[in-house]
């Protein structure tokens, strides 16, 4: 985690060491759901081990908004950073480990720790600027391009998600998925 997190922001590691010291562990069964709509994020977690989805629920369907996995923050970003109910769910695919901080400890040490804000303001820019730029695949490119954007960017990710799961994160129909997989080189 220590090196996560200065590659997004390098900080005093006396200060770093305090702020890692207050994230526990956490284990979680495949399929389980972390966070439903109308829950609060109490937590922000760090990815150890395992693969996660958030997703949308429509006429029952999945809407797949993002994959989390190590090493990655992990849970539903909005409802953590606002104290508001979610509007998504926040699942595991895979057992998966975490280190976890609670908000209010999260939040007693940005405000402790000017550096340890600038950090999260800094991974805040790097999540908008990742999420513009896939807000920008969805509108701009047609299914072939969207598949061959994601297996360039994460081509590990099709032997640990199943592929229905990302055929829905592209919004790509699963027969059609099929297809570009079956005739693009990954």
């Amino acid at each position: 985690m220590k090196d996560f997190l200065n590659k997004i922001h390098p900080i005093d590691q006396d200060i770093l060491d305090k702020y890692i010291s207050h994230w526990t562990e956490f284990d979680v069964s495949k399929k389980t759901i972390m966070t439903a709509p109308g829950e609060t994020e109490r937590f922000m977690y760090f990815v150890l081990e395992g693969v996660q989805k958030s997703y949308y629920l429509n006429k029952n369907k999945q809407h797949i908004i993002a994959f989390t996995y190590p090493p990655s923050f992990s849970g539903i970003p909005e409802s953590f950073l606002t104290q508001t109910p979610s509007k998504y769910y926040l699942e595991t695919i895979t057992d998966s480990s975490f280190l976890r901080i609670s908000f209010e400890k999260h939040q007693q040490l940005m405000d402790d720790h000017r550096e340890i804000e600038t950090l999260f303001r800094k991974a805040a820019e790097y999540f908008l600027i990742g999420m513009v730029q896939r807000h920008y695949e969805l509108m701009a490119f047609d299914i072939s391009e969207r598949f061959k954007s994601f297996a360039k960017r994460s081509p590990h990710l099709f032997s640990l998600i199943p592929h229905r799961d990302i055929a829905s994160y592209l919004r790509i129909d699963s027969t059609n998925f099929s297809k570009l997989y079956n005739t693009i080189k990954i």
